[in-house]
């Protein structure tokens, strides 16, 4: 009984547009999933992923206009590292993030960037055995895209707070690294100590991150949680998965999220994420939702005139 790695990664913009337009435009992704925050169903969810809109690969935003720019701080998630496949998607990516406006830099074997908002990124080549997840995209060749999560960077100043926590979920230390792999994919976590100023939730801020079980042993995983002193919610139904929510040791807000039923349970793989979709429990909602969203256009299948 392991976790499948990273299940999905959620984060705050101020922008739903700009949002867009770097995650489907600069960084290639597909938007997948156009629906609203299901605790907030006033506010956009925003979905990015592969093509086939594949967990671990999923890196989602709630849209919130106004909000200030967030800090990343002691329990919270600073980092969103990404798998590629060589050194000259390194070089790729340099050059494309430049011709965007956007700065990045070499940090030892990573190439690191923040999106217009803030949110830090780094691109990782890596030796896995993980079926490298893609999106298309036109100004992208496949050999050079990214190919779906490889961790998340966290600061705390007592990580090993976290570790009975993350003993309890099968994760396994591996040097500075703690890895959930199941049989088909990995992901890691990491700690990095913490700035001196305290971390604000804002745009920019990585809500939660996400961690990837089967349907069956969804339960299973909650009951493994509780037993390492952890709080978890009572199982979520989110349609396109189910959830349970809950804080490790460091603060940071840990999901389990299982795979499936998936972004295909209302809209055709072929057309996922062009239309606002509402799960059936808020469908009664969509006139008076609807109108409050400030429109998307989707660089990838919108473009410019």
């Amino acid at each position: 009984m392991k976790l499948e790695g990273i299940h999905h990664i959620t984060a705050i913009t101020e922008d739903a547009q700009r949002n867009v337009d770097f995650y489907a435009g600069v960084l290639g992704l597909r938007l997948v999933k156009k629906t609203v925050n299901q605790d907030n169903p006033t506010v956009y969810h925003l979905f990015f992923a592969d093509e086939g809109g594949d967990a671990g690969s999923d890196l989602t935003f709630f849209e919130y206009p106004g909000v200030a720019p967030g800090r990343p701080g002691a329990g919270m998630v600073h980092r969103v590292v990404w798998r590629v496949a060589s050194e000259n998607s390194l070089a790729f990516w340099e050059e494309r993030l430049a011709a965007n406006g956007i700065a990045s830099a070499r940090d030892g074997a990573g190439l690191v960037f923040a999106d217009p908002e803030g949110l830090d990124h780094e691109l990782l080549v890596v030796d896995v055995p993980d079926a490298p997840l893609i999106a298309d995209h036109p100004e992208i060749p496949a050999e050079l895209a990214l190919q779906g999560f490889h961790a998340v960077r966290a600061y705390s100043g007592a990580p090993d707070a976290s570790s009975a926590l993350l003993e309890a979920l099968e994760f396994e230390r591996d040097g500075d690294a703690w890895e959930a792999r199941g049989e088909r994919r990995g992901g890691r976590y990491l700690f990095d100590e913490p700035p001196a100023e305290p971390g604000l939730q804002g745009a920019g801020s990585v809500h939660h991150v996400a961690w990837a079980s089967t349907l069956e042993e969804h339960m299973e995983w909650r009951a493994k949680a509780i037993s390492a002193g952890a709080r978890p919610t009572p199982e979520i139904d989110r349609f396109y998965f189910k959830s349970i929510y809950f804080r490790e040791p460091s603060g940071v807000l840990f999901e389990i999220a299982t795979l499936g039923p998936g972004f295909t349970v209302d809209e055709p793989l072929e057309h996922l994420g062009e239309k606002l979709s509402l799960p059936p429990d808020y469908e009664h909602m969509r006139a008076e939702v609807e109108p409050n969203l400030r429109p998307v256009r989707n660089p990838r299948t919108d473009p410019e005139e």
